[in-house]
């Protein structure tokens, strides 16, 4: 389809303030997208800071170093005691030891520093969920610029507070999650922003208090290198799987965990978890607790190539999460032809589609129930493997969302030269 924008390749700054993919989607989103987009045609830069991103041989990464006061080596203290000599980084180092999160801030104020210096190399620039002050400015002052929003974490914000139980919790809490004021404020100086889904769309024009006008919804893709449909003898009987950051309420892992310890008592079952629990952490005593230690498996961190050989010795896999705003786990699932029971949380349902059992968010019991159901339907477990491959194969590609992220940069272009 030819754009109404013009054509030809463009020069592409995406910003992301950590891009690791193990610390979680936006890494991965980074990575994949970066690459989908220079296959396409386009050059593209990533601005990132540390812990930096594993990037395609054909995308350039520019290092935005910061203090990374949350590195295992030098945790809560810079690296090198001079750096504290310039302003930005004692105002990073300060904040995070008071309990907040600084690095969305710090890395919009390096930004904005160096690509007023460089705005004539891109035609645009896309950040990644930052929504900093300083690339608010870029946006209003310097260049073309459009941010990913991948789903408002003032719902993070407010199931933490649920689950605080003091009143220091409580203001943990509150520390942590300082930025999301500047993000509500910020949000509203883009003319476009993208999201993955219509669910998160409307929550987020909700929960920011925008117009949804101002919103073009671009699907993930899933990486189908590392996830795919993995012929390793017959599945198991018995075996869950679950992807999880394991000890974030948002996702759900204990009501999946107590569902799992209802189904012991009348069967057979095992529960391997992609991670690890915190030491002495909510998931960690919880499964002492349930008394399920004997038959749920922690992997840790696993390499990409790991995830195949993992889901193809699964009989089901279940994505137990309170809320999310795509839900990769599921559409990755799905790619490695394993059935799949999610709950309905956020845009689970909007990705699922009717190829996976979909049961309420925090209902141990609607997921015993869904997995019992599966475990003694091997026709039902082969219907839905098929029908989530056929849904993930036709609907959530990388280079969908290449070209799709593409036909919005050049929107917002004219868009910016148009009122300039």
């Amino acid at each position: 389809m030819k754009s109404r924008f013009g054509s030809g390749p463009l020069n592409i700054c995406l910003l992301t303030y950590r891009g690791n993919p193990t610390c979680g989607g936006q890494g991965v989103y980074i990575k994949h997208l970066s690459k989908a987009l220079s296959d396409e045609g386009h050059r593209v830069d990533v601005i990132s800071g540390p812990p930096y991103p594993h990037l395609d041989e054909n995308v350039r990464l520019i290092k935005m170093p910061s203090l990374d006061l949350y590195h295992p080596d030098h945790l809560f203290w810079p690296e090198k005691v001079r750096d504290l000599a310039n302003p930005l980084n004692m105002y990073e180092f300060l904040n995070v030891c008071t309990g907040s999160f600084p690095e969305p801030f710090t890395f919009g104020e390096r930004v904005y520093s160096y690509l007023k210096k460089h705005s004539a190399d891109y035609d645009i620039v896309h950040d990644n969920q930052c929504l900093s002050y300083g690339i608010g400015r870029l946006a209003k002052k310097v260049m073309p610029t459009i941010p990913t929003i991948h789903h408002p974490i003032t719902v993070d914000r407010q199931e933490e507070y649920k689950v605080a139980k003091t009143i220091r919790q409580r203001f943990r809490v509150y520390r942590w999650y300082s930025f999301i004021n500047m993000q509500l404020k910020v949000a509203r100086r883009f003319s476009h922003i993208i999201t993955v889904s219509e669910f998160t769309k409307r929550d987020i024009a909700k929960e920011f208090s925008l117009d949804e006008n101002k919103f073009r919804v671009v699907h993930n893709g899933i990486n189908n290198e590392f996830f795919y449909p993995k012929q390793n003898g017959p599945r198991p009987e018995n075996s869950l799987i679950v992807t999880n950051s394991a000890d974030t309420p948002l996702k759900g892992l204990n009501f999946l965990l107590e569902a799992v310890a209802e189904i012991r008592e009348k069967q057979p079952i095992q529960l391997t978890v992609i991670g690890q629990p915190k030491k002495d952490g909510i998931i960690e005593n919880l499964v002492a607790r349930l008394g399920v230690s004997d038959i749920v498996r922690f992997t840790g961190r696993i390499e990409n190539e790991e995830f195949a050989d993992y889901y193809a010795k699964s009989t089901i896999a279940v994505v137990p999460s309170l809320y999310e705003g795509f839900g990769i786990p599921a559409a990755e699932a799905m790619a490695c032809g394993v059935p799949l029971i999610s709950t309905s949380g956020g845009a689970l349902p909007e990705v699922v589609g009717d190829a996976g059992i979909i049961v309420p968010p925090a209902d141990a019991k609607a997921l015993a129930g869904a997995i019992q159901r599966l475990l003694q339907s091997p026709e039902e477990r082969k219907k839905y493997a098929r029908a989530g491959l056929t849904r993930v194969n036709s609907v959530f590609s990388w280079k969908k969302a290449a070209q799709e992220v593409v036909e919005v940069y050049r929107e917002a272009i004219h868009d910016y030269r148009r009122s300039s």
